[in-house]
């Protein structure tokens, strides 16, 4: 089967002659039709930090996890053969052309779609509902809250925000054409942290109040350190961003003087939330999919993995898809 193959940082090849994998008892094979980068395929894919460490090369489809296909086998009565899915691997080698799904893993999509590449934005939504069940109401309802990182999970951060009701989402990034996406995504003030400090900048927005809530959506020693500057006293921190250190500097003396409540989340349990994720798009309760672009044939992979790494010089590079 088609997969990629990490060889060495940023180094990618595609091959056409990895095993398939075979579906066990309970399980389900899935043909992919799309798989979308992640933030979280960065790190190592630039052999960043504790990413520098691991023995290379990995497997084949190695870190692949946003999957848009159909079932063509079935060991699993409640899941049939030609059903069209969001599918996470279960080896979490995804950037193949199949993938073994377990039906935790599996989530239905409607028989016909006008645009089925879209559906990608599920999973990572998916990751944000998770989240945000561990921050309580009060602490988004008429409050201000800021995102540090206007990718994919933070533009999802920010349209979520706004629909629960914040009175104000400040969006912030580096890469300025982020944030034309973000107002587009209901940020009610941006900030172009490449050109101005995002601290300050928050102040004088706030007249010094800084915010209630501050989500950091990135996972890079310096965002983690402007975002654990923006909560107001007794304020809450959501950390996010997977990071890229197993160690960093972070402002502990700030944060305990200020008493900043801190959460953070990450991980696989986020399957639960696959079919409420793909309900939400399907039955337009959010506006996601536009995010998702641009896409390009299996055969670009390489370039797109340099268009995620370098979102600076490639405008309008969002969730990058590729198509098999």
């Amino acid at each position: 089967m088609k997969a990629i193959l990490f060889e060495q940082p940023r180094k990618i090849r595609l091959i056409d002659d990895a095993p398939p994998p075979e579906p066990g008892e309970g399980e389900a094979l899935v043909r992919c039709d799309f798989v979308a980068l992640c933030g979280t395929n960065m790190g190592p894919y630039l052999g960043d930090g504790r990413w520098g460490q691991i023995e290379w090369p990995p497997p084949p489809g190695w870190l692949g996890h946003e999957n848009i296909g159909r079932i063509v086998e079935s060991r699993c009565d409640e899941w049939p053969v030609g059903t069209p899915v969001l599918a996470h691997p279960e080896d979490y080698n995804g950037f193949a052309e199949l993938i073994v799904s377990k039906p935790a893993g599996l989530a239905r999509l409607p028989d016909r779609l006008d645009d089925y590449a879209a559906m990608v934005v599920a999973q990572p939504l998916a990751t944000v509902l998770r989240a945000m069940e561990r921050v309580h109401l009060e602490e988004i309802i008429n409050r201000r809250t800021a995102v540090v990182g206007q990718g994919p999970m933070g533009l999802i951060f920010t349209q979520l925000l706004g629909r629960m009701g914040a009175a104000e989402v400040i969006a912030i990034d580096t890469v300025a054409w982020r944030l034309d996406w973000a107002k587009r995504f209901g940020a009610t003030h941006v900030i172009d942290a490449g050109k101005a400090d995002a601290v300050e900048a928050v102040k004088e927005l706030t007249g010094g109040e800084l915010v209630d809530l501050c989500v950091e959506a990135v996972g890079h020693p310096d965002s983690l350190m402007t975002a654990a500057m923006l909560p107001k006293r007794l304020g809450t921190l959501f950390v996010f961003g997977v990071p890229h250190h197993d160690t960093q500097e972070f402002p502990w003396w700030h944060t305990v003087g200020n008493e900043t409540k801190v959460l953070t989340r990450m991980g696989p349990e986020c399957m639960e939330y696959f079919q409420t994720a793909v309900d939400m798009i399907v039955q337009g309760r959010v506006d996601l999919t536009d995010m998702v672009t641009p896409r390009l044939p299996w055969e670009r992979a390489a370039e797109a993995f340099e268009m995620y790494a370098n979102p600076a010089d490639h405008e309008g590079s969002l969730k990058l898809t590729l198509v098999l």
